[in-house]
């Protein structure tokens, strides 16, 4: 399982969810948790995965190529992809990852 999270470093809700998207990881060993920063500047994420402390899989795409192919303009989203690579939730806006309904919905996929 995968959860898929577009974030920018000069969002506001991305930087918010942050704490709860570690804790999930480390919770859930089983759900890989993979963000996707749009930010042009390389610096400004390299920065910004020291300020905030993420210790989960990141990669950066500032051409914005795979977030265009998801249809996500506005960050963050984020996407529950089951094990046979299907789209199960979409989910928009900042979310507290360790919260009991959404712990329970991905330790049914």
């Amino acid at each position: 399982m995968v959860l898929l999270n577009f974030w920018a470093s000069w969002c506001a809700p991305c930087i918010e969810e942050i704490p709860s998207l570690n804790q999930l990881q480390r919770q859930m060993p089983q759900l890989v948790v993979v963000g996707v920063d749009v930010d042009e500047d390389e610096g400004a994420y390299r920065q910004f995965l020291a300020r905030h402390e993420v210790d989960y899989l990141t990669i950066r795409d500032p051409e914005r190529h795979s977030n265009a192919l998801y249809g996500t303009f506005v960050y963050p989203d984020t996407y529950a992809i089951d094990r046979e690579g299907q789209i199960r939730r979409k989910f928009v806006n900042a979310q507290d990852w360790t919260s009991p309904e959404i712990l329970d919905y991905l330790s049914h996929l």
